[in-house]
C-alpha cells in the first residue's frame, strides 16, 4: 500500500474466524517515501506470496519481499533503494548478508540465529555497519527478516497514522481527518476511528 497524499485502509479478519482462529503472526513496516514523492497518489497493489522469488543457500531460503538481493528482484514496486527479505534457516544452515544497501536491520522473529558468532536475540532489531559483510547462522532453525534501503533524504515527522516532511502537511491531514475528507473503505466504511484528543505516542518531531 501507497498512503501518498492519503489513504485509509481496513485491516480485519472475517467475523466467522474470529472465535477459533487462526493466530497470527507478522510484521508490519512502514517505508517513509522520498520527499519528491510524498504527494503521490495512494495506490494498492497486491502481489501472491508464488510471484516473490526465492534464494536457496546451504541449509537457508529467502524469499525477496522487496529490492534485489542474492540476484533476484522482487516485482514489489519501491519508491526508492529498498531492500527486504523473509529468511528461513534449518538447524546448521547460513546465509550470507551481503553490503546491498547503505542500510540494513536483522530481525530474528523465531528461533536462534546469529551473525559471524554475535548472538542475535529473538524480537530485536540489528542495525548493521555500512559495508561490513557477514554470515547468518542458525544452529535449531530460526526465522529472520533482513531489511535496509537508502537513507531518508531528510527528517520526517510522524503524528499518529501522518508522516511528513512538513509539519503543517501533518495539520492538514489531522484536519481533513477531523472533517472527513478522506475517503474510508468503500466495502468496511460503517466505523470511523476519531482522532486522537491527545498527542499519541507515535509522535516523533526531529
Amino acid at each position: 500500500m501507497t498512503a501518498g497524499r492519503g489513504i485509509s485502509h481496513s485491516e480485519r479478519s472475517p467475523a466467522a474466524l474470529r472465535p477459533d482462529g487462526p493466530v497470527l503472526s507478522g510484521i508490519q513496516t512502514w517505508i517513509a517515501l522520498p520527499s519528491a514523492k510524498e504527494e503521490i497518489d495512494p495506490a494498492f497493489e497486491h502481489v501472491p506470496k508464488s510471484a516473490l522469488p526465492v534464494v536457496e543457500g546451504s541449509g537457508a531460503s529467502a524469499r525477496v519481499v522487496m529490492g534485489t538481493l542474492w540476484g533476484a528482484t522482487s516485482p514489489v514496486t519501491c519508491h526508492s533503494e529498498t531492500i527486504y527479505a523473509d529468511i528461513h534457516l534449518e538447524p546448521g544452515g547460513a546465509m550470507p548478508i551481503d553490503p546491498e544497501a547503505d542500510e540494513r536491520a536483522l530481525y530474528v522473529a523465531e528461533g536462534q540465529a546469529s551473525l559471524d558468532g554475535l548472538e542475535l536475540q529473538p524480537q530485536v532489531l540489528y542495525l548493521l555497519r555500512p559495508g561490513v559483510r557477514g554470515t547468518l547462522r542458525s544452529g535449531s532453525g530460526a526465522h529472520v527478516m533482513l531489511c535496509g534501503g537508502a537513507p531518508l533524504d531528510g527528517p520526517r515527522h510522524v503524528w499518529w497514522n501522518f508522516v511528513s516532511s512538513r509539519r503543517d502537511r501533518i495539520n492538514q491531514a489531522k484536519d481533513d481527518w477531523r472533517s472527513g475528507r478522506f475517503p474510508l473503505p468503500p466495502d468496511d466504511k460503517a466505523e470511523f476511528i476519531p482522532l486522537p484528543v491527545a498527542a499519541p505516542l507515535t509522535v516523533s518531531y526531529p
